[in-house]
């Protein structure tokens, strides 16, 4: 079930935290949403919020001045491709059968193509509110 959470009594097995003003962002948020398997339980907040700047306190020092998505899953961080990968699985089987394979793309390149995206992401638009 994908809940978009507005309160941190909503935190379930896996967050993601995205940024709440970048239109990429929220179209992943719109791409899980419409992808997330039945079972799956993800929660879905932005950095910016309360909930999430809260949430991203409680991550170790190194994590919380990064500029990325994290996803928290079983009470473990994920930043970058590693965070993405772990989204494959909350999706329904047909993309969390990627998981194991998306692995096999060595981290380096992993986390410089998502770099790279993430470098150019608000010239598709921003968010202000």
């Amino acid at each position: 079930m994908w809940k978009s959470s507005t309160t941190g009594e909503d935190v379930t097995a896996t967050t993601l935290l995205i940024d709440a003003h970048c239109v990429m962002c929220n179209g992943l948020a719109k791409f899980l949403r419409k992808r997330t398997a039945p079972s799956a339980e993800l929660t879905i907040q932005g950095i910016q919020s309360e909930e999430g700047q809260a949430l991203i306190a409680t991550f170790p020092q190194r994590l919380q001045t990064m500029d990325t998505l994290y996803v928290v899953r079983n009470g473990k961080t994920y930043v970058r491709s590693a965070g993405a990968i772990r989204l494959l699985l909350t999706m329904r089987w047909y993309y969390a059968v990627l998981f194991p394979f998306a692995w096999l793309v060595p981290l380096p390149l992993r986390d410089a193509v998502y770099w790279g995206v993430s470098k150019i992401r608000h010239r598709f638009g921003r968010l202000d509110g």
